[in-house]
């Protein structure tokens, strides 16, 4: 079992910027990939950014990308998602996950194990 802890999240202007941190605990080493994925009222989850625990290699959804970094602390097991830029748009619930498989897309939400409780992040205009 991986247990997921989430933090950061919270309110900003547009133009803002937060860092969210998502920490792992438990068996860490079967995972694989980590990822981030947002929620917004009315709307469907979507995947924001992953990255792959073996080699770092990172994906992001082209809504974020030049404004989101994703990266990892393998020490602390830890993953971060800076977020620069922020616009209302980027307003939702913001899960952490975690995956023990490999391969299939990185946005594919059937891919991850295990999910975090969410941190809300509000971007006000």
């Amino acid at each position: 079992q991986v247990q997921l802890v989430e933090s950061g999240g919270g309110s900003v202007q547009a133009g803002g910027s937060l860092r969210l941190s998502c920490a792992a605990f438990g068996y860490t080493y079967s995972i694989e990939r980590m990822g981030w994925f947002r929620q917004a009222p009315g709307k469907e989850r979507e995947g924001v950014a992953a990255i792959y625990t073996d080699g770092g290699s990172t994906y992001y959804a082209d809504s974020v990308k030049g404004r989101f970094t994703i990266s990892q602390d393998n020490a602390k097991n830890t993953v971060y998602l800076q977020m620069n830029s922020l616009k209302p748009e980027d307003t939702a619930m913001y899960y952490c996950a975690a995956g023990q498989a490999y391969s299939g897309y990185w946005y594919w939400e059937s891919r991850y194990n295990y999910w975090g409780q969410g941190t809300q992040v509000t971007v006000s205009s």
